[in-house]
């Protein structure tokens, strides 16, 4: 029995690898196929998660307990539901303005205690003594190192400096030194996104060897 299974997911997944690379002789009904079954999946998937581990022990199981409180998410539920007809859409409003909010909340919140607050400790670190000396880093090399961030920080943070004044021709020009900060900090942006994109790109050609390798063992399990 599990041989038998391993076989067939094994030819599934030769078959859907098979079906994904025949976009490299352009956009063909074979492709398609493959996407929509995946796609397809996905969304079933999903919907069952959601259903399983969200609606129903967080919304119908405490109903079916007596939770009156649990009225309420039910009811903007039903809200949202209204944006399906033109006439109610109206009241869907009321639903999507309260989950936008409740977003760009958690949006913010997150971006300042993930991102911003972060960057800044990390920045402090630079220069901490301590921390230098636990990794084995010594002074002048806290201080290059240290240097070296609060540098890409400030002139990174400069090129969205937006700030300009109006000039006699109706031009807006930054101050120049902001604008020579907002040079520097485009070429740190730039060394990042070329990083980013050097490791999306060895994690892509990771998983395309891995698949080619699947490939490889498949047909070599029948010969």
């Amino acid at each position: 029995m599990n041989i038998s299974l391993d076989l067939i997911s094994g030819a599934l997944s030769f078959l859907f690898t098979l079906l994904i690379f025949s976009y490299a002789i352009g956009d063909n009904p074979l492709f398609r196929i493959g996407v929509y079954i995946f796609v397809g999946v996905s969304a079933g998937y999903i919907a069952s998660v959601a259903f399983w581990q969200v609606l129903y022990p967080k919304l119908i199981y405490p109903l079916m307990n007596g939770s009156l409180i649990m009225f309420v998410p039910l009811l903007l539920a039903v809200l949202i539901l209204m944006k399906v007809s033109p006439r109610l859409a109206g009241l869907g409003s009321i639903a999507m303005a309260f989950m936008v909010g409740v977003g760009a909340a958690v949006t913010i919140a997150g971006a300042v205690s993930g991102t911003l607050i972060p960057q800044v400790m990390g920045t402090i670190n630079g220069f901490d003594i301590n921390i230098a000396a636990a990794r084995g880093v010594g002074l002048i090399e806290m201080i290059f190192n240290g240097a070296f961030i609060l540098a890409g920080t400030i002139f990174s943070l400069s090129y969205f400096h937006f700030g300009a004044r109006p000039h006699a021709d109706g031009s807006m020009h930054r101050l120049g030194f902001i604008e020579i900060m907002a040079w520097v900090g485009r070429i740190f942006i730039g060394i990042t996104l070329g990083a980013i994109f050097a490791g999306l790109y060895a994690a892509a050609l990771t998983a395309f060897i891995e698949r080619i390798n699947s490939l490889i063992n498949f047909i070599g399990s029948f010969l």
